[in-house]
């Protein structure tokens, strides 16, 4: 299939930067975009650039409180004390920092609009993604929640029934946050276990309040889980619960803090095993949703070798030409990275900043369909905790393997 796709982007993305010590330095969507470009992606005749427009204070408001929003203002001019989890080692304060999480939280805005009303099939927005931010407070290197944001607006535009899937290594706490007592949201999130990673949410337990009880879905994995057992654990609770929603439109955030190699997480996947996650979140789109696909770049902090080679499959992937993983990393890039200036904790000599040669790691990205097998390991503890925890609310039986 080659479908119509905006790629959303601007420059200033790079403006939302935390400092030279902190792991998610902009240069990892600036590595992302230059590799995407010398692989051809983004010259695709389907494929279109669209440059955003920061989201309006209306639009922020939508999620975030106002004290919050002044606080944000305020914050690079008076920093002491200022609160709501600004100044911490996580969300340390810079200049501009209200106006370049403005324009994340408006590119996925903009990504939305452009599938919603049809003017493209898919939209990206690999700087987007920030899945932390709470109403009243900065989380985890998230300043302003720009799915949130893009979601409320596709609620306030008439959508009734809205899929967000979260498979960044993190729970995906601050849009379960948003949307946990609404029923025409369902969130997923596939995770670390919060046993043994922040935030510390995302057990099986937490499905939704009131009339939104069902809508809230997370699959908790066990730390060192392979790219095997994430597709044999997604696979055996995600699919059926999106088809008895029905969803109108799919938002996916795909952090790709799930790599091996990762610094700040435990799950072991490979590149390839997330290209084919990103092939299965497409598929889906088309089964569930006549194609309509809005997806976000999140967590991942391997600058250099993770993130560039995962979010420019995303993009070919999105485009219908996904990139075979033997394919070899073009010479303009390894060029382009040696001119680069990297964050001072990326030393040279370590393995972490090592160019690779190859799109992919050459791992297979099959799986083992679930049977219904015993709980008699941490994957299928898992996957029955979210299976008796979700299915039974959406009508669907957790024993049976068929559902």
């Amino acid at each position: 299939m080659s479908d119509s796709v905006a790629v959303i982007w601007t420059d200033e993305y790079l403006k939302y930067d935390h400092g030279g010590d902190h792991p998610m330095h902009p240069v990892r969507v600036d590595l992302t975009m230059k590799l995407a470009e010398s692989l051809g992606v983004l010259k695709a005749p389907n494929v279109s650039l669209h440059a955003p427009t920061a989201a309006t204070e209306e639009q922020l408001l939508r999620v975030h409180s106002p004290r919050y929003l002044s606080a944000v203002r305020e914050a690079p001019i008076q920093p002491w004390g200022i609160g709501h989890g600004l100044g911490t080692d996580d969300n340390p304060i810079f200049w501009g920092m209200y106006e370049s999480a403005a324009m994340i939280a408006g590119g996925t805005r903009l990504a939305a609009e452009l599938v919603w009303e049809g003017a493209k099939q898919h939209a990206v927005n690999i700087g987007g993604g920030m899945h932390h931010a709470m109403p009243g407070s900065a989380a985890g290197f998230c300043i302003f929640n720009d799915l949130s944001v893009a979601i409320s607006w596709l609620l306030d535009h008439g959508a009734q029934r809205v899929a967000y899937v979260d498979v960044d290594v993190h729970h995906g706490d601050g849009v379960q946050a948003a949307f946990y007592d609404d029923p025409r949201v369902m969130t997923v999130s596939i995770h670390q276990s919060p046993l043994s990673l922040w935030p510390h949410t995302g057990f099986a337990s937490e499905v939704g309040r009131d009339d939104a009880t069902g809508t809230s879905v997370n699959l908790a994995l066990p730390p060192g889980s392979s790219d095997r057992q994430w597709r044999t654990a997604f696979e055996a609770t995600v699919p059926n619960i999106l088809r008895q929603f029905r969803p109108e439109i799919l938002i996916t955030q795909c952090g790709c803090d799930t790599h091996h190699e990762d610094p700040l997480a435990d799950l072991s996947l490979t590149i390839d095993g997330q290209a084919a996650i990103y092939a299965r979140l497409h598929e889906l789109a088309h089964e569930l949703c006549g194609g309509k696909w809005v997806s976000t770049g999140g967590g991942g902090y391997g600058l250099v070798r993770a993130v560039p080679r995962a979010w420019t499959h995303l993009i070919a992937e999105a485009a219908g030409a996904p990139i075979p993983t033997t394919t070899p990393i073009p010479q303009q890039w390894r060029d382009e990275l040696a001119a680069t200036k990297l964050p001072d904790f990326m030393d040279p000599r370590s393995g972490f900043a090592t160019p690779p040669l190859l799109m992919g790691e050459g791992a297979p990205v099959d799986f083992d369909p679930w049977t219904g097998g015993a709980d008699d390991n941490p994957l299928d503890r898992a996957i029955f905790a979210t299976r008796h925890a979700c299915y039974p609310l959406v009508g669907l039986d957790p024993r049976d393997p068929r559902d």
